[in-house]
């Protein structure tokens, strides 16, 4: 028997950063993200020897152990360590034995919740081996809790609910509550901004996690330019909502723009030189407005391009040496089955 999942990728439009504590703690965070036919995915193949192999094809890793109650998180496979940990110690309560291989279809540090997505996926998997009692809700959730207690890596709370849950969706933070708000964008909606957004790779991947905590000192400290960019991030989520619901496609470009000046408020550690001249070079060859995926520092670039201007685009952009990168928007969550 092989167990396969998959958990799709997401990019953020609006809001990012407004999930991370103590931020959202204090007043609340809003995000506007939609899900893309990248994807990280798993496998499981169960074996009877007392061990547990690792194998993450993507990054040519491989790691065998024996098969026990608790894996040493040692900075080797932590996160694939931290999910059969805790699968172990809520669920099973004895040591399993397995071949788990691992993919994602995006480098890690690029911008659109690969770490996450993968835990998610991770959890399916588990899930569709054990047939563990987990909703969409419960496995976000978890997948948070491995990353964030477990495992101590700083960061929000988007990348695994948008794994989970798949599609458009509008979500809420307050605190340790999550609501996510599915969007129901219309088909020629969607077709338009699939032709008009152009996700560009920089080529360079950045530690998320320092910008982050970056962004959290600032909350935490009262950095007053920091949260009024916050509260300007957040306001952005809700007036691309509307945006897209009502089809007002022509306003995504002004909203990116703005929202990046802001975002990079946040954090000293968002942009560079580099990053800025990618962004003024797509702005110059007649994009409307754009942002860095994720926490920034590098990664993936997201332009909108109307009336035909991603091709233009497209050829300025390639002459700075980095790679587009092809997608479509998916409804679909993580996903399992069964090979037999």
């Amino acid at each position: 028997m092989i167990v396969r999942a998959k958990a799709p990728l997401r990019i953020g439009l609006a809001g990012g950063g407004t999930d991370v504590s103590p931020y959202c703690d204090v007043y609340g965070g809003c995000i506007l993200n939609a899900c893309i036919t990248m994807y990280a995915y798993a496998t499981i193949e169960p074996r009877d020897d007392g061990k547990i192999e690792f194998y993450c094809a993507d990054r040519e890793e491989k790691g065998v152990f024996d098969s026990k109650n608790e894996l040493e998180i040692d900075g080797k496979f932590d996160l694939l360590k931290g999910v059969y940990n805790r699968i172990v110690k809520d669920f099973v309560k004895k040591p399993l034995g397995f071949t788990l291989t691992t993919y994602v279809d995006a480098p890690a540090g690029s911008g659109l919740g690969s770490s996450s997505t993968l835990v998610v996926a991770i959890v399916k998997a588990f899930q569709e081996w054990l047939n563990l009692p987990l909703g969409e809700y419960d496995m976000a959730n978890l997948a948070w809790s491995i990353e964030r207690e477990d495992l101590t890596m700083a960061g929000g709370r988007q990348d695994q609910y948008a794994a989970a849950f798949g599609g458009f969706n509008f979500m809420e933070f307050k605190g340790d509550k999550v609501l996510v708000n599915p969007l129901r964008i219309k088909k020629e909606y969607m077709n338009e901004l699939e032709l008009n957004i152009l996700l560009y790779y920089t080529g360079t991947s950045r530690l998320s996690a320092e910008i982050i905590k970056s962004q959290a000192e600032n909350a935490k400290n009262k950095n007053e330019k920091a949260i009024e960019a916050m509260h300007k991030i957040k306001q952005y989520s809700y007036d691309m909502k509307e945006a897209l619901l009502t089809g007002k496609l022509y306003e995504m470009g002004n909203l990116l723009n703005d929202g990046w000046k802001y975002k990079k408020q946040m954090s000293s550690s968002i942009s560079n030189p580099v990053i800025d001249n990618i962004y003024e070079t797509a702005i110059n060859a007649g994009a409307t407005g754009g942002k860095i995926s994720g926490a920034g520092g590098g990664g993936f670039f997201m332009f909108y391009c109307p009336n035909n201007t991603r091709y233009n685009v497209t050829k300025e952009l390639l002459k700075l040496g980095g790679e587009f990168r092809r997608f479509r928007f998916t409804n679909l969550g993580a996903e399992s089955w069964v090979v037999k």
